[in-house]
């Protein structure tokens, strides 16, 4: 596998953890976007692309968020359940999109990417920056 592009966007002002959002495209033919890229005590690190967990209302079936007390839609108020676990006991309130299935991907991309990261710091401080990531979509298709 080859990670053929890597598209940053910096996130400025946040008092999250957040850095920046990534897209990269791997093998030139398949792009995978919204990983971010998280400031973590021994560095950045890359998020893979995530959803909010949810479930569904007993009454309407319209889904909600995980930890909802009552119905977005019909106002019902929903079932106590025990929140989903993962291995390590956290509360678990999002789900992986895409992730890599073994620790060497892993490491292919959080490598790829953190440089890449440190790159774009590097280009942002130079006058007339621009962000590739704002050109998403802009991929040649074939």
């Amino acid at each position: 596998m080859d990670i053929t592009e890597v598209r940053i966007k910096l996130v400025e002002h946040t008092a999250e953890r957040l850095l920046a959002f990534c897209s990269i495209t791997i093998d030139g033919a398949f792009v995978v976007r919204d990983l971010k890229i998280i400031g973590g005590p021994s560095g950045p690190f890359v998020a893979m692309p995530s959803r909010k967990l949810s479930i569904h209302c007993h009454a309407c079936g319209f889904k909600n968020p995980l930890r909802a007390g009552y119905c977005n839609q019909c106002g019902k108020k929903q079932a106590e359940q025990p929140p989903p676990r993962d291995d390590d006991g956290r509360v678990r309130l999002y789900a992986d999109i895409a992730h890599p299935i073994n620790a060497s991907c892993r490491e292919l991309i959080q490598s790829r990417v953190v440089r890449e990261y440190e790159a774009e710091i590097v280009r942002a401080r130079q006058p007339g920056y621009m962000s590739r990531y704002d050109a998403i979509g802009d991929e040649e298709r074939r």
